[in-house]
């Protein structure tokens, strides 16, 4: 189906597989490519589950009419699988919640030294 609005193509895949236990994504994405005379880079699959037995996987496919679009409507993680835009490296969730208790424990201008560790003796 052909979605204007979200400049793409989209569609429920459903991909047969009766000798493998599953097919790659990329092996998908340069099928479907092959078939819609497209750029690899513009498809974008997601969301596949194996059906009971195996044999048969269903998912959910994307080809973007460009880049411009595809960057503008994808969501980040997914442009982040894709290497379309950098992974934002941070610490932790439990490290920045520790951090977030100890600063809690203090007053002031005294917040910024709580993020360093706690040293140990």
């Amino acid at each position: 189906m052909t979605n204007r609005l979200l400049q793409r193509r989209q569609f429920v895949l459903d991909v047969l597989h009766p000798a493998r236990a599953n097919v790659p994504k990329a092996e998908i994405n340069e099928k479907l490519a092959g078939q819609f005379k497209t750029d690899v880079k513009r498809v974008v699959t997601f969301g596949f589950k194996t059906a009971f037995g195996g044999g048969r996987s269903t998912g959910f496919a994307l080809i973007y009419d460009d880049e411009a679009g595809q960057k503008k409507f994808e969501p980040r993680h997914r442009l982040v699988r894709a290497g379309m835009a950098p992974k934002i490296e941070k610490p932790s969730r439990k490290l920045r919640k520790e951090r977030k208790n100890r600063a809690k424990k203090l007053f002031g201008t005294k917040k910024v030294k709580a993020a360093d560790p706690v040293k140990k003796k």
